[in-house]
């Protein structure tokens, strides 16, 4: 998986989990809000993979790079501006978004959106964990 392919999907997933959350929100729309919490899940899905692609190459990294957790996950130090401003900025929107939309309707399918930062924060560490740039182990 390139830079661009893993922004890209980082991006696309925010974008429509955020439409899906806020149509949800302000619609009484029943199917709408199980299509939802579908999506949410798979992102939680998908974030949780992301997790585990991160820390095993994360370990293979660890042998040769000196890795730094704030290097990895937020992308501190080893990522462009551009790339850390994509990645931690739809993680951000996940996390406005899924409290937001939670909060208008509490009690309800909305309620999953608090699961779907995992998917920005996976894909953040997978970044990092990939092609982040690290100095050699001493």
């Amino acid at each position: 998986m390139t830079s661009e392919r893993i922004v890209r999907a980082a991006v696309g997933g925010t974008a429509l989990f955020t439409v899906l959350s806020v149509l949800a929100a302000v619609t009484d729309a029943d199917a709408l809000v199980v299509v939802t919490v579908v999506v949410d899940l798979a992102l939680f899905l998908v974030g949780c993979l992301a997790f585990v692609l991160t820390l095993l190459r994360a370990a293979a990294r660890s042998r040769t790079d000196e890795l730094t957790l704030p290097g990895l996950w937020w992308l501190s130090g080893s990522a462009p501006a551009p790339v850390r401003r994509a990645l931690l900025g739809a993680f951000g929107v996940e996390v406005a978004v899924g409290l937001a939309t939670a909060s208008a309707r509490p009690f309800t399918g909305l309620a999953f959106g608090v699961l779907a930062p995992v998917f920005g924060l996976g894909l953040a560490g997978l970044w990092g964990a990939r092609l982040g740039t690290f100095p050699p182990r001493v």
